[in-house]
Parts: structure tokens; sequence; C-alpha cells
């Protein structure tokens, strides 16, 4: 092909819109600062415990929302401070030897995370807990500082209505639903992506 075809050709792809520069902004989160907190209540006092973050790299493109990456958290570092309380919640309820890992899969991102100072956002995607998945949307406040960001994320799961077996007992009553609170801490960086698609 001749540089003045070569040309051509470029512009007519600019005219249709047939080529893209998109913007990718990563969110590498830093499991060492992230931390998921549990709350849940029953009729004496409320329970409150923690998992660690395993890993959490969440992507997505300013200009679609498409988004992509997963959030892992080790369902086996679940700690309410009484072994055995912990030892039950992940033997009887979480099964943790069959299902080790809890995973946020995003799919979606409606809003734009600001370059600096606080924003807020909304993410669509599937949360695989106990080897099933449901769609779940979640309100994030994201604070930015330079490439550092943090968010705390706060929603529940009615853990019981997933499948998941009802720790509750004749003389012992406890929510069936679990609320959950994740600071993620880490940082967002910018790619440029460049994508075709097909005139219509």
């Amino acid at each position: 092909m001749s540089k003045k075809l070569k040309s051509a050709a470029f512009a007519l792809m600019l005219l249709t819109g047939t080529f893209l520069v998109a913007q990718e902004r990563v969110f590498q989160l830093d499991p060492a600062q992230s931390n998921v907190e549990f709350t849940l209540g029953d009729v004496l006092h409320t329970v409150r415990g923690k998992f660690r973050l395993k890993s959490g790299v969440l992507r997505f493109d300013s200009s679609t929302g498409v988004a992509s990456g997963e959030l892992i958290v080790d369902a086996s570092t679940g700690d309410s401070g009484s072994n055995a309380r912990d030892k039950k919640m992940k033997r009887d309820v979480l099964e943790t030897d069959k299902f080790p890992t809890i995973v946020f899969a995003p799919l979606k991102v409606v809003g734009a995370v600001a370059a600096s100072g606080g924003s807020q956002v909304q993410m669509m995607g599937m949360m695989t807990l106990h080897g099933q998945s449901h769609p779940m949307t979640l309100v994030i406040p994201v604070q930015m500082n330079g490439s550092s960001a943090s968010a705390l994320v706060h929603f529940d799961v009615p853990y019981v209505d997933w499948g998941l077996k009802d720790p509750s007992t004749l003389f012992l009553r406890v929510s069936k639903t679990v609320q959950i609170d994740v600071h993620a801490v880490g940082t967002i960086n910018t790619q440029l992506a460049s994508a075709a698609r097909a005139s219509h």
C-alpha cells in the first residue's frame, strides 16, 4: 500500500469512528494496607471480625465504563476473636476446604474518578461466595492523592438467601445478613489502549 493510500485509510478510520483511543484506569490494591471487616448481629451481642485480602486488580475504561479484574479475599483467614466460633464458621458455613476464596469481579463502572480529592462511582459486578455467583452493585467513595487511592465500601451479604448454612441454634439466633466493610488502599494509574470497532 502506498503512503498516500495509507494516509487516506487512516483518515477514513477517524472519520467513520472505526479507530478509538481508550483510557484504561488500573486500580492495583495493596493487600498489606487493605482489609475486609464483617459484622454479624445476634440476640446477645454483635460479632465483629475480619478477613485478609489476598489480591486485587480492578480495571475500567473511562470512556465506556467497561470493567474487569478481581478482588480476592482469603476465606480461610476469617477471624472474629474466638477460635471455636471461627472454626465452626470456616467448617460449617463457608466450607473453606471446598471454597477457599471469596471473589468480586467488576463488570461496569458508572461515574468518574477525579484526578485528585474525593469522588464517587457505582460498580456493578459479580460476587462469588461458596461457589455461587451473585450480581452486586456497590457504591464506592474514592479518595485520590497523586496516584495513591483509597476506598471504603460498605454492603450487606444475605448469606443464608445465597445458600449458606444458617449458624443459628436453639439458644443462639444470629442475623441472616452479614455487613461487610472493605477498606481498599492502592494506586490508580492510567493507560492508553487503542481499540478498533466496526462501523455501522
